[in-house]
């Protein structure tokens, strides 16, 4: 097995998951981060979203993270992120995420969720540019949830259906790749040891 590689980048806000340029809006592009014309996403992530973007020139990886093989499906293949939502979560919130809310696309599979704060939160938070807009008469918290599929802007769609706006949207892992301690707009290239790559089921 030759050996495989990943680069894991800490996404600002406002940065589009492509290389190209949209003459559609003022967006950023990952151009103005890598020059490396061989490099793919694997698995995109909102222009309005930050934290961890996986890239990688390798094929395999790249499918492997996307389309894992129905034998590592499920939790090995977990995104989870940190999501500020408007309002306090309840109990009945919270447990309507876990069991999956019907979306227009179908019902969410049942997703892995709880109530944190900032202290809690396994990184420190970057203030934001632009800040989050909030209300000072409608308190906001967070909440730490990890999904085990790809729905477009699902979990912004989740928090949405229960009664809980997205005020902001952190990637924290993907398929057990966490964002560390990364700066924003800061990266790092990770060589995959076999064992890893048997575990994402790269096996030639």
């Amino acid at each position: 097995m030759s050996t495989s590689s990943l680069i894991l980048f800490n996404k600002p806000y406002g940065v589009q998951s492509q290389f190209r340029n949209d003459s559609n809006n003022d967006h950023t592009t990952l151009s103005h981060y890598f020059t490396d014309k061989s490099l793919r996403v694997a698995g995109r992530l909102d222009a309005t979203s930050e934290g961890l973007l996986i890239l990688t020139s390798d094929g395999r990886v790249n499918k492997a993270i996307t389309h894992p093989p129905k034998a590592n499906a499920g939790r090995k293949q977990g995104k989870t992120y940190l999501v500020q939502v408007e309002g306090i979560p309840t109990a009945e919130q919270l447990d309507k995420l876990r069991d999956g809310v019907i979306l227009k696309d179908g019902k969410t599979l049942p997703a892995d969720v709880k109530h944190v704060n900032e202290e809690t939160l396994p990184m420190p938070l970057w203030q934001r540019n632009p800040p989050v807009r909030e209300r000072k008469s409608v308190p906001d918290s967070w909440l730490m949830l990890t999904i085990y599929e790809g729905k477009n802007r699902q979990v912004r769609r989740m928090t949405a259906h229960v009664g809980l706006p997205c005020l902001r949207l952190i990637r924290w892992s993907v398929a057990g790749f966490e964002l560390g301690d990364l700066a924003v707009g800061e990266f790092t290239r990770v060589h995959l040891s076999k064992e890893r790559c048997q575990q994402l089921g790269i096996t030639s």
